[in-house]
């Protein structure tokens, strides 16, 4: 569940860098605009590319958090075969001593 929430929240910081990347394709320069000046349009297109390098930075760490999380899910897998197999050798263990103590009840029965 936690790897589901975390991959949805990658998609959405990449549906987001795509949609910074098309203003920062699509912002021009107007002749009588809110962004008339050269300078003024290519501080606003730093600022998108550096929102994008920060959606970037974040989508990273999401991604170490969901490889940390595989890792966290193979041990606890592993330890469940572990404990699993071991459970089993007790099962099989108290059923060799219930058959041993069941023969030596038959022995004495018989002498």
């Amino acid at each position: 569940m936690q790897k589901g929430q975390l991959l949805s929240k990658i998609e959405r910081i990449d549906a987001e860098i795509l949609i910074t990347n098309t203003q920062i394709d699509t912002a021009t320069v107007q002749k009588f605009g809110a962004i008339s000046d050269f300078s003024v349009l290519q501080m606003h297109k730093n600022t998108m590319k550096l929102h994008i390098s920060k959606l970037e930075i974040e989508k990273n760490k999401l991604k170490q958090e969901i490889d940390l999380l595989i890792k966290d899910i193979i041990e606890l897998q592993k330890e469940t075969e572990q404990f699993g197999y071991i459970l089993e050798e007790q099962k099989q263990e108290a059923i060799r001593r219930m058959l041993v103590a069941e023969e030596e009840e038959a022995n004495e029965y018989i002498q």
